[in-house]
């Protein structure tokens, strides 16, 4: 029988679910070891985590783990994938816009916050031989979100193997999935906000293996003087990505994948369907109007009220 515990980690609420409810307790261990490493790698807002002691260096090569130089690895990967629209070198930006806490604990402001192009992500030396991670000085890496897919998709996979049986990650919009699945496939609900109500406008789907994930701009708001600001920036121009997209889901053979798509899409707007499409990745793309378009093979049953197929 499918059992779930949910908790909150990394700014975000956590669920586990396993195929065989005897072995819950086996694998939220196993997850919540991987969010505290993850945490203590990669966290921009704790004082002690090894990306802000890169963040800190001054230009010098900074000694990591094996974890965080995995996490600054896979960040660049997928920049590379999405030719630069999803870009760790983001971080100066983000707390120019007072992305610089905790999102519960931001404080908004009356100034407005200018932009500016990223350094970019070839800008950051990896030395696997030396265990070392380098950027130019005053640049700051914000490994966000494909450090929380990546954390979705390890923890996932080693509960599998710890327990023997079907596991399911889910921190926010971030779901990986491993093992053997349950009959019918793992039910997630696609909304806006993964912490929305189950009769929240969305959609219900199910998937067997690899990830999905969930990118919006309708949660993560916040004011700085005449901006309206989320938490997606455009490295092009270092502020939140101006787009007609509300909210775009993916699945793809992993959740650092969906997730890397995902976040692109919303910033190419206007051009994400073509390039989701081009890489015919199965997809489910909202509007700020609320129209609905389904992409690659994304099913299209299953919508509840609030949004509309185009």
């Amino acid at each position: 029988m499918v059992a779930v515990a949910t908790s909150r980690s990394l700014g975000t609420g956590v669920r586990v679910g396993v195929s065989d409810d005897a072995a819950l307790e086996i694998a939220d261990r196993v997850v919540a070891g991987w969010l505290r490493d993850i945490d203590i790698a990669c966290s921009r807002f704790r004082d002690d985590s090894e990306i802000r002691r890169v963040n800190r260096g001054g230009g010098a090569p900074v000694v990591v783990s094996p974890l965080c130089l995995l996490a600054v690895r896979t960040a660049l990967q997928v920049a590379a994938s999405t030719a630069g629209l999803v870009d760790p070198t983001v971080g100066a930006s983000m707390e120019r816009i007072g992305y610089d806490r905790d999102f519960a604990a931001i404080v908004e402001g009356d100034e407005t916050p200018r932009g500016s192009a990223a350094t970019g992500w070839r800008s950051v030396e990896v030395d696997e031989r030396s265990g070392t991670v380098r950027v130019p000085d005053g640049v700051h890496l914000d490994l966000g979100a494909s450090a929380k897919a990546l954390a979705a998709d390890r923890a996932a996979q080693d509960a599998a193997a710890a327990t023997g049986v079907g596991v399911l990650v889910s921190l926010g919009g971030d779901i990986a999935v491993a093992g053997p699945a349950p009959e019918g496939g793992w039910v997630i609900r696609v909304t806006d906000d993964h912490d929305a109500p189950l009769d929240a406008p969305g959609q219900t789907v199910s998937i067997s293996a690899g990830g999905l994930a969930t990118s919006s701009t309708a949660v993560r708001r916040w004011r700085r003087g005449q901006m309206q600001m989320h938490h997606i920036l455009d490295p092009r121009t270092g502020l939140p990505a101006v787009t007609r997209l509300r909210t775009v889901s993916v699945a793809a053979a992993a959740c650092v994948d969906a997730n890397a798509a995902s976040t692109a899409a919303i910033i190419l707007g206007d051009g994400a369907a073509a390039w989701l499409s081009a890489r015919e990745l199965p997809a489910r793309i909202v509007d700020t109007a609320g129209h609905v378009d389904h992409l690659g093979g994304w099913p299209q049953d299953g919508e509840t009220a609030g949004s509309r197929d185009a």
